[in-house]
């Protein structure tokens, strides 16, 4: 057994092609592999699927975050040379924090102007100076747009006239086209704040929604903004030495209404992907000092890291699209069921040419047996 402390214990070799460069032709049209939780008994079926191993009463917990136009481009004024930055979030002050890329050293005070995209230039679409405040680590800067802001949803409205989808480094190399503006992005998603997609639920079309809701599936939906975690690979051999990435996330009175009241009833409470999951057990961790397990309303910074021998409160299922090798998500899914299993169905997707990463296809981890 390797030690599961060690990340190198979570690697796999993957070949390039499985990397999907593109989403399904249709969301619910991608692959699901179901990976029963207690035995490890594998199937392979289609997405659309996904309603014959759920039963009334289950509780599909969704994040309706939505991707913001988080990638940005542009010149430095001062020097005129080229400038990128990724949108990470909006900050108490009403400033940005981003991710800042360029040749030379930036210095406070120092503006750059972002050009808009091609697809969003118009007449009327100018390019936004933004001044650099303070130099944060990794690349990270507190800038300030230089235009008047009236409120957060026009931060939201500037960024969709200078930005674009901020799709991963192994997608194209990050290069994005008009079709990812809409299909990198789930059909639920709500509240702007995201720097990438919560990937599990791009498998989700209206007419799969509303098939689980006439099968008296419940829907409840939370929020946790995916950031710039995402894009950073673990760089420590030992697990006790990672610091987890921080995501703003909530779950409000009315999605701990749906929950309780599913589980009163003997549903089961499935995680659409390991950021759901991530804000439903910090939720019960952080939202009442004296009732840890107990499921609260709770909204916060969560930098919970879920590993080998984490003690599940709420989530009895998962659905999840396949991870990156050393990556903290991957650990994740060996928590929730078992290290042996994970890598063996990794190792079989891998056999039958399961689509890999952001626009790949789909795994339902559950107890199917009971």
């Amino acid at each position: 057994m390797p030690d599961l402390n060690l990340i190198e214990s979570y690697d796999y070799e993957l070949p390039e092609d499985l990397i999907a460069q593109t989403p399904a032709e249709q969301r619910d049209q991608s692959r699901l592999m179901v990976l029963d939780r207690e035995t490890g008994e594998i199937e392979h079926r289609k997405f659309c699927d996904l309603l014959e191993y759920l039963r009334p009463h289950d509780c599909l917990v969704l994040n309706q975050t939505r991707v913001v136009p988080a990638r940005l481009r542009g010149v430095r004024d001062q020097t005129g040379g080229k400038w990128e930055g990724l949108f990470l979030s909006l900050q108490a002050d009403r400033s940005w924090e981003i991710l800042s890329k360029t040749r030379g050293k930036l210095q406070p005070g120092e503006r750059v102007t972002v050009h808009p995209e091609p697809q969003t230039q118009s007449d009327n679409n100018a390019g936004v100076q933004l001044e650099l405040i303070e130099k944060g680590e990794q690349g990270r800067w507190k800038v300030r747009p230089v235009v008047e802001l009236s409120g957060e949803k026009t931060v939201w409205e500037l960024l969709d006239q200078i930005g674009s989808v901020p799709l991963p480094p192994y997608i194209r190399h990050g290069e994005a086209t008009p079709e990812d503006a809409q299909r990198y992005q789930s059909v639920y998603a709500h509240i702007p704040g995201a720097a990438a997609a919560p990937t599990a639920g791009l498998h989700f079309s209206e007419e799969l929604l509303q098939k689980c809701k006439e099968a008296e599936i419940s829907i409840a939906y939370v929020t946790l903004h995916v950031g710039l975690g995402t894009f950073r690979p673990v760089s420590v051999s030992n697990l006790d030495e990672h610091e987890m990435h921080s995501e703003w996330c909530e779950i409000d009175a009315t999605a701990v209404e749906v929950i309780q009241n599913s589980k009163e009833q003997g549903g089961r409470i499935i995680a659409v992907g390991t950021t759901s999951m991530r804000t439903l057990e910090s939720a019960t961790r952080f939202g009442d000092e004296n009732e840890t397990g107990k499921l609260k309303p709770w909204q916060g910074d969560s930098d919970l890291f879920i590993r080998p021998g984490f003690q599940f409160h709420i989530v009895d299922g998962l659905i999840t699209n396949y991870h990156l090798p050393k990556s903290t998500l991957l650990v994740l899914l060996t928590a929730f069921t078992d290290f042996e299993k994970v890598m063996h169905a990794y190792k079989i997707a891998i056999q039958e040419k399961y689509r890999f990463f952001s626009y790949g296809d789909a795994m339902l981890v559950l107890a199917v047996k009971k």
